[in-house]
């Protein structure tokens, strides 16, 4: 019984994507608003999705380094070379994660604002809907990375404690990339607050707080 359940766990995470999917169409195919809204939706997701590339083609660095380090430090008795596979693996899992949820956000906002124009419950649907692509984008590759991953391990006939030090690499290289994601992604929106700020006060000349 415990074997089957073991099978079945990717299975959950692939239901997950499929939902992720399915969702994330739903949200595609609602109205995008005027002409001036979809121009200019398109420029801040062309805007968003250059910054992810840029920042995921430094973070490559990290996790090549992070890669070989951690195959070259594993100890064989109780860890093994392919705890660098598990930090792939949740590494890239995390990465597309990232890139599930830019792709869905940029294109839920514009909608959101179109739907607010008529029907506050309309925009509500939308907005929760891009939300729900995002956090089951999440779940859905946690647990299909993880599930692979552990059939994997616990058929080479390891110990439960060996395998469970092999998939903490999992762990690590998820968090890692969220970690950079959060820092990178922070200091890129305060920059351009700061320089709209600038633009608006010095430039502009617009007060502080006006609307």
């Amino acid at each position: 019984m415990g074997q089957t359940i073991t099978y079945l766990i990717p299975l959950f995470g692939v239901l997950g994507l499929i939902y992720t999917f399915w969702k994330s169409s739903w949200v595609t195919r609602q109205e995008v608003g005027t002409e001036r809204m979809a121009k200019i939706a398109q420029a801040i997701s062309e805007g968003a999705m250059a910054f992810l590339k840029a920042e995921y083609f430094r973070i490559s660095v990290f996790v090549a380094v992070a890669t070989v380090l951690l195959v070259v430090s594993a100890n064989a008795e109780t860890s093994s070379p392919l705890i660098g596979l598990s930090f792939l693996v949740g590494a890239g899992c995390s990465a597309l994660a990232g890139y599930i949820g830019m792709r869905v956000a940029t294109k839920a906002n514009v909608r959101t604002t179109n739907a607010a124009r008529t029907s506050l419950g309309k925009a509500l649907e939308i907005a929760f809907a891009g939300g729900s692509v995002m956090g089951m984008g999440v779940v859905g590759l946690g647990v299909l990375g993880l599930g692979v991953l552990y059939l994997l391990y616990s058929n080479m006939g390891w110990d439960a404690v060996k395998v469970v030090n092999v998939l903490t690499g999992f762990s690590f290289g998820a968090s890692s990339i969220a970690l950079f994601a959060r820092v990178g992604g922070g200091i890129y929106t305060k920059a351009a607050d700061v320089g709209a700020d600038l633009v608006g006060k010095v430039e502009a000349g617009i007060p502080e707080d006006h609307p």
